[in-house]
């Protein structure tokens, strides 16, 4: 009787799953490593601790599937995997993150992602997630699918709109950048601008939020999620 492969499992003369990784604690990684690592179809070829650093790395490395944490210093999951998108369209996106929020579910899909992983169940549900992704097919948690549909159907009970996004994604990534301390300087050689480009995205950033200065905008970046307080 011919035995059939198991589902995302890599047949004979297959190479891996090339995983690009990203998340600022490196026990987590290591973690995250160890559970991708022991499967015969998954390999971690990059590691990265922040999103900036994701980027870079992914310039460097050809990888099929990036796994990134939300909640990273200099660039957020949710920035890098826009810049990701942008820079590697064939790369697909997981975000692995320890918040069940919707607000952050709803922005990893905008911005890309195909999955969305809790690290609580992260043993259980990753390797599913990464298969699934190579598949192009959407992971996500229970409790996530739940959320979808109860804010799709207030919206259509409500005949509500999804609100514009106030800040381009460009002015949310200076603004991040600023509000963690950076120069303008530095935020053109992270972002690849010139520094007058970024004194004009302050400027407009400053103007659209009806802000006063460096303090008010981290105050801002706090409030939405961009840094941590």
């Amino acid at each position: 009787m011919t035995q059939h492969p198991s589902p995302g499992a890599q047949g004979a003369g297959t190479s891996p799953i090339r995983i690009l990784l990203a998340d600022d604690h490196a026990l987590v990684r290591r973690g995250v490593r160890l559970i991708l690592d022991r499967e015969p179809d998954l390999e971690v070829v990059a590691e990265a601790g922040d999103g900036a650093e994701a980027i870079a790395l992914a310039r460097e490395h050809e990888a099929d599937l990036a796994v990134l944490d939300i909640a990273m210093p200099r660039l957020t999951g949710l920035q890098a995997a826009r810049e990701l998108a942008s820079l590697k369209p064939g790369l697909r996106i997981l975000m692995l993150t320890m918040h069940d929020n919707e607000q952050y579910l709803f922005q990893a899909l905008k911005v890309g992602a195909v999955g969305y992983v809790l690290k609580s169940v992260a043993d259980r549900d990753l390797v599913a997630a990464c298969r699934a992704a190579m598949r192009d097919e959407p992971f996500l948690y229970p409790g996530a699918v739940t959320a979808l549909i109860r804010t799709y159907l207030d919206r259509v009970r409500h005949g509500e709109e999804a609100p514009e996004q106030l800040l381009t994604p460009r002015e949310e990534e200076v603004l991040k950048l600023v509000a963690e301390g950076h120069s303008s300087r530095e935020i053109a050689e992270l972002l690849f601008i010139s520094v007058k480009t970024v004194q004009r995205h302050r400027e407009n950033l400053l103007n659209k939020l009806g802000l006063r200065d460096r303090l008010e905008l981290t105050r801002y970046a706090i409030r939405a999620g961009l840094v941590e307080p």
